[in-house]
């Protein structure tokens, strides 16, 4: 198809890749900076295609493009002389995608700290008495500290007989503690994933290499490296998470009514009034959760701690303080204080937002030092990639230019393709794309 565009005065252009054949084929599209125009389409992102695709605007003074090795190095071979420059919002998302990464890795779905608040006498009644072991030996233990039974049984929300019959029954008679369906999957879960630790590691001390083992063990390559490793964990990073949902507003109203000994279908109607619109079920099972998770391997609940959720501190790295309703400012000072890795994550994140915004790319190399100390394979592995474009980066924080023109191209290539539901040829729908670009550009 013949071009409509005199490639001669193509100076500033942004490109970017977009699939063709999701998974299978890609093209590559070329937007002017200047007129904010589609100018040419490619039916591929080999580098070598790319060059010679590049060669024919012989004009080319500024190319802004994501980091992609590929159109970097296609862009240096056919115009030397042009600006380079990456893409600004792809630097912020690499570098959030990379402490992301490192948090997840390194800490659990909720991460204890000491408890802000002093907790009730109730709550502490709640998570000792979880099963009928734990009320009869809580009455004991109570009743040894010098309370009645009367005293008792309004802690236990019981009735005077029933807290007889606990103080009535001999040690060596307590029934076994046993944990709840929840906890059982758990230990399963832990015990499985061991073992499967325990052999990736004999086969690997018998000489087979990591690809092998992978395949014996119908696991994936980046899976037995994790096996392999030191700071691998048997428990599950999510155990103990909670989950998102209708009731997630309500926790601390659900553990209140029930340290009063309020029913679950009562909870149920007060939550209601508040907004809330799920089962009672949702409210049985979380709890049912809540006591699971604060039992220690020696049964002993750590009532002077409480827990901040990971996915809050993922947030952090995205939004403010203030628009994340699970985290309160005092809940952050005090997880920095107790994992300062966090604090230094943060520090860097937000160093690399003001050097971005402030166009100050001088600031970039220092910043580079001070993130190197830090020794975490997935920030190295980002800053691997910096150095490697460092001039392009540089420019894309002093530039004015980015790839949101070729970002937002893709969205409308995606668009006229779904219209033609998948009738097409790469050639008919280049032609409709560089034609309506032409249209609209003539005629408005």
């Amino acid at each position: 198809m013949p071009s409509i565009v005199d490639k001669s005065n193509v100076t500033k252009i942004c490109v970017d890749d977009f699939a063709i054949r999701k998974r299978k084929s890609y093209g590559t599209v070329m937007v002017d900076l200047i007129t904010h125009r589609i100018i040419d389409l490619l039916p591929s992102r080999d580098s070598k295609d790319v060059k010679q695709w590049l060669s024919t605007f012989p004009n080319i003074e500024l190319v802004a493009r994501d980091g992609a090795v590929i159109y970097s190095s296609a862009i240096s071979k056919s115009h030397p002389n042009a600006v380079q420059v990456s893409d600004r919002f792809h630097l912020i998302k690499g570098l959030a995608e990379a402490i992301n990464r490192i948090i997840i890795r390194l800490y659990p779905a909720r991460l204890e700290i000491p408890n802000i608040q002093e907790v009730p006498k109730e709550v502490e009644v709640l998570y000792n008495t979880a099963n009928r072991s734990q009320r009869i030996r809580f009455a004991q233990k109570k009743r040894a500290e010098g309370l009645t039974i009367e005293e008792i049984a309004l802690l236990l929300h019981s009735t005077t007989k029933t807290v007889q019959r606990y103080l009535a029954i001999p040690e060596s008679k307590i029934p076994e503690n046993k944990p709840n369906t929840y906890e059982r999957q758990h230990q399963l879960s832990v015990r499985k994933k061991q073992n499967e630790i325990d052999e990736a590691k004999e086969l690997y001390s018998q000489g087979y290499p990591i690809t092998k083992i992978a395949m014996m063990m119908h696991h994936t390559v980046p899976t037995i490296k994790r096996y392999l490793t030191q700071e691998n964990s048997t428990i599950n990073g999510h155990y103990g998470a909670k989950l998102g949902g209708k009731l997630a507003p309500f926790h601390d109203d659900v553990i209140e009514l029930r340290s009063k000994g309020i029913t679950y279908p009562e909870i149920q109607k007060i939550l209601s009034k508040k907004g809330y619109t799920g089962s009672v079920a949702s409210i049985r099972v979380f709890m049912q959760k809540e006591r699971s998770h604060h039992y220690s391997k020696t049964g002993s609940p750590p009532i002077n701690v409480s827990y901040v959720q990971r996915k809050s501190l993922c947030k952090l790295i995205y939004q403010k303080i203030e628009t994340i309703p699970t985290l309160t400012r005092e809940q952050l000072n005090m997880t920095v204080e107790r994992y300062p890795l966090l604090g230094t994550l943060y520090s860097l994140i937000k160093e690399f937002y003001e050097i971005i915004y402030s166009k100050q790319s001088v600031k970039l190399d220092s910043w580079i030092e001070h993130a190197k100390m830090v020794n975490q394979p997935e920030l190295n592995t980002f800053l691997e990639g910096i150095n490697k474009d460092l001039t392009a980066v540089k420019n894309g924080i002093t530039e004015q230019y980015n790839n949101g023109l070729a970002e937002g191209s893709v969205n409308k290539i995606k668009v006229i393709k779904r219209i033609m539901y998948g009738r097409n040829s790469f050639e008919l729908l280049k032609a409709k794309v560089l034609f309506g670009e032409y249209f609209h550009y003539m005629f408005n």
